[in-house]
């Protein structure tokens, strides 16, 4: 179905590749498109089958995403950048949108356009030879697919600005400690230490799960009361679902929960 990702299943998670080894999976307009579709196909499933938790990585060991394709940018017009910029935002959307978490493994560099669709999934494990940055700057440009907005939110707005004003990388462990980053892990324990998380996440009530994500990201930005308003409504409005009385009830008789997905 794709040619410039690859995604597979295992059981309730999916992973999902950036298979361009040799242009370092640079972001070009294909694998934007692709990325959507792909979400959208794995959100479109019936919550009985959909995929309970995603890893998101990149092919080979020297990139996760080394930043957007610049031999294509460097032909935009300004209102052809815009659209570029409105795909990847509309990509980023998607992500923060879906019913379950996407972890980003980010198997060497995210810089640019890595390092911003890094920071649309949930939260980031990262290899310790993993490098971060936007270096828009040296090349003229600004962060376009919402670096200035989603990084000032995860690592606050003056170690943003730093980052973006200077255009200089960072390790993975200077990414860890500034929030950046979750993990940091040794290459070859990257993936299977994600998809092991990622298997834990899908062994959760899918829709409890997907409910506190919604929580999380419409909530954020909101005034607390409003946030806490939020949170109480969706709290309540699980215990008419089957997977509550699930939980509650295994829980009651020291038993292990099967969850459904509704």
């Amino acid at each position: 179905m794709y040619e410039t990702i690859l995604l597979s299943e295992h059981g309730s998670v999916a992973t999902l590749t950036i298979n361009r080894p040799s242009k370092l999976n640079a972001l070009n307009a294909q694998v934007l498109a692709e990325l959507t579709a792909a979400f959208q196909a794995l959100e479109a499933a019936p919550p009985e089958t959909r995929v309970r938790a995603a890893i998101l990585t990149g092919a080979g060991e020297k990139a996760f995403v080394a930043g957007a394709d610049i031999a294509e940018m460097s032909g935009l017009s300004a209102a052809r950048a815009y659209a570029f910029s409105a795909t990847g935002h509309r990509l980023g959307r998607l992500m923060e949108d879906v019913s379950f978490p996407i972890i980003a493994a980010v198997n060497g560099f995210a810089l640019g356009g890595g390092c911003e669709l890094a920071l649309c999934a949930d939260y980031i494990f990262a290899a310790e030879h993993a490098k971060f940055g936007q270096p828009e700057t040296t090349l003229g440009l600004m962060p376009g697919f919402g670096g200035t907005q989603r990084l000032s939110r995860r690592i606050g707005l003056g170690r943003a600005r730093e980052l973006v004003y200077s255009g200089e990388p960072i390790s993975a462990a200077h990414a860890l400690s500034i929030g950046l980053v979750n993990r940091v892990l040794p290459l070859a324990e990257l993936l299977p230490q994600t998809e092991q998380h990622a298997q834990r996440i899908a062994a959760q009530a899918p829709l409890a799960v997907a409910s506190s994500k919604r929580a999380l990201n419409r909530g954020f930005d909101a005034d607390l009361a409003s946030a806490c308003e939020l949170e109480a409504t969706a709290f309540g409005a699980l215990f008419a679902s089957e997977d509550a009385q699930t939980g509650l009830t295994a829980f009651l008789a020291k038993q292990r929960a099967t969850y459904k997905a509704r």
